[in-house]
């Protein structure tokens, strides 16, 4: 969602400057990412229940710290667009498979004016996140199909190695990792199954089969 869909980044480093005022060991400009798994690393947060809290916490202070908004990143909304009429069930065929919780996730697709798919899966809803194949795993089912029939759009490696995972073609974004970094976590990926775009603006869609597929375009 984050990279792909939308882009916090304002809010993300808000959200590290306002956590510094607790953890005055951050260095904010070295981290720079939202992640449970740096609340940890940087803060010291070994309590199930504190980090589950705290990472509450830091995901709130993203959306109230965005200083120009929760933005919608280049080609999202043609997208959106086109795939109107396939976002709700029963005939839902595509879907949000993100790291952030399901909080977040409602809050920061709120406030980029995003009308989300009737089913997500956020981090709430599996038990090994990425870059394990259970989020797309998940994502797939819920839309009613395999995952070796979808195609994954991401922004961060540990995402590409994921949908990858799950048996699907992937599309990697350039919006917040280097080609080389966003390269190498595909490297195993067979022929045909990776492809790399600035952003979405380089990728259309168009519902077919009486709105049963997409039809997915990389310009």
């Amino acid at each position: 969602m984050d990279g792909t869909l939308v882009d916090s980044t304002t809010g993300v480093i808000g959200a590290w400057n306002t956590f510094a005022k607790t953890y005055p060991e951050l260095d904010v400009d070295t981290i720079l990412h939202r992640s449970v798994d740096n609340l940890t690393k940087w803060c010291g947060i070994t309590d199930p229940q504190l980090l589950k809290d705290e990472a509450d916490r830091f995901e709130r202070a993203i959306v109230e710290s965005s200083e120009n908004g929760i933005q919608m990143l280049p080609g999202v909304h043609s997208i959106l667009e086109s795939l109107e009429h396939a976002k709700r069930k029963p005939n839902q065929r595509w879907t949000i498979c993100t790291s952030a919780t399901r909080v977040y996730a409602t809050a920061a697709l709120l406030a980029a004016n995003i009308d989300a798919p009737d089913d997500f899966v956020t981090a709430d809803d599996v038990q090994n996140g990425k870059p394990h194949p259970e989020p797309y795993l998940e994502g797939a089912a819920r839309c009613g199909v395999s995952a070796v029939d979808c195609v994954v759009v991401e922004d961060a490696p540990a995402g590409v190695m994921s949908g990858l995972a799950a048996g699907s073609r992937v599309i990697g974004l350039l919006t917040s990792h280097s080609r080389e970094q966003m390269l190498k976590a595909a490297e195993s990926a067979p022929e045909g199954y990776f492809y790399l775009v600035q952003d979405l603006s380089g990728v259309s869609t168009v519902l077919v089969d009486n709105g049963h597929s997409v039809q997915l375009t990389i310009h």
